[in-house]
């Protein structure tokens, strides 16, 4: 079976940060948290039906700011997946958590509802970096939050993190990243601050942001001391202790389906027949929770075409640095190994692409020029 993971949007921040470009709105002066959990729950209920009996294998709860909710709501939330789709104690539960929301017994009872992974969008260490980033919290609270986590119970945390900041240095970047090791997470995300259309870093540019050159000395410099502190490197921003990968995260790189519930959340499931869809539901939570009233969640929902499928595998496969097993293409695009093997094979003799039989993966250049080597598969 194609494994199964589940994404809940909590669409809701304390402040839209200007170089976001996810499904979040500043949060109303009281949460319709009661409202929203009982949509949440209809929509999984309804979505589940499409998963022809597979259980979940791991949850996401993003947003937004997911930590904004009480963990009584978080409770009631898991709590009735659980009802409608028991899930195995050993389950990957992850909370997306900002610290200028944490507090200590407010995560201690998040660890108590089930959620045993935290992601810490952290950003920086550095308090005037941060400033020009739009977030509400400091260097200081982002240090508690790493000690909060821990204190509350979680021995599996992400910490978040940019790099090519306005006016950053190269030696700032490596000491926010050290700053990060002492936490002591268990994974790390490290990556460059993009300029995302529809945000207003894309229609107002900071300035002063670091040059092609300075963006690749801090690249090497970074990647070269998470090496040497064992996070190793297995997706393009993604680095991890051993055993410490973010499942989740790895069921979306292997093409593996997804349900997708909450205002703007995208789903991906294979039905019996092997047909792809790509669900999306209705982005803004207004809309939303008046729709689920009515049990209609989904703004959109498109088959994808078999042409798509080469694309759509690899872009998501070749983020992987080891790549992904050679049997998945078929497993979970429904198309033989060989009508893609003519591509693949240039792909080889370009030096993009290594086949071994048992594995696809990039090549140290095919890594390096990664949207290239994934035009060949359009």
């Amino acid at each position: 079976m194609i494994p199964l993971s589940l994404y809940i949007h909590i669409p809701w921040c304390v402040r839209k940060c200007p170089y976001c470009d996810f499904n979040s709105h500043q949060a109303p002066e009281a949460l319709p948290e009661k409202a929203y959990i009982e949509a949440l729950l209809k929509d999984f209920e309804a979505d589940i039906k499409l998963a022809n009996g597979r259980p979940i294998s791991t949850i996401f709860i993003g947003g937004g700011t997911p930590s904004l909710f009480t963990a009584e709501s978080i409770d009631q939330l898991l709590q009735g997946i659980n009802k409608i789709s028991p899930l195995a104690d050993d389950t990957e539960i992850t909370l997306e958590a900002n610290p200028g929301t944490f507090e200590q017994q407010r995560f201690t009872d998040f660890r108590k509802a089930g959620i045993n992974r935290l992601s810490i969008g952290i950003q920086s260490f550095n308090s005037s970096h941060l400033k020009a980033l739009g977030r509400i919290h400091d260097g200081d609270e982002a240090l508690v939050a790493a000690d909060i986590a821990r204190q509350a119970g979680f021995d599996n945390f992400n910490l978040d993190l940019m790099f090519g900041l306005p006016e950053q240095s190269t030696e700032d970047a490596l000491s926010d990243l050290q700053q990060a090791i002492d936490c002591n997470p268990t994974h790390l995300s490290w990556y460059q601050l993009t300029l995302e259309p529809n945000t207003l870093f894309h229609n107002q540019p900071p300035k002063k942001l670091p040059d092609h050159e300075a963006l690749w000395d801090m690249q090497q410099a970074g990647q070269q001391l998470l090496s040497a502190e064992q996070y190793q490197q297995y997706e393009v921003s993604a680095y991890s202790r051993t055993g410490k990968q973010c499942q989740h995260n790895r069921n979306y790189w292997e093409f593996g389906d997804y349900i997708g519930i909450g205002a703007g959340a995208h789903g991906k499931i294979t039905n019996a027949q092997g047909t792809i869809t790509r669900t999306t539901k209705f982005r803004q939570p207004k809309q939303y929770l008046d729709q689920a009233e009515k049990n209609l969640f989904y703004s959109s929902t498109t088959d994808l075409n078999v042409n798509d499928l080469p694309f759509e595998f690899m872009l998501n496969a070749l983020r992987l640095k080891t790549g992904v097993n050679s049997d998945f293409y078929e497993q979970r695009t429904g198309q033989p190994l060989s009508s893609i093997q003519a591509t693949l094979d240039d792909a080889q003799r370009s030096n993009l692409i290594h086949l071994d039989g048992q594995n696809i993966s990039c090549t140290e250049q095919g890594w390096r020029f990664l949207d290239n080597t994934l035009t060949l598969f359009l």
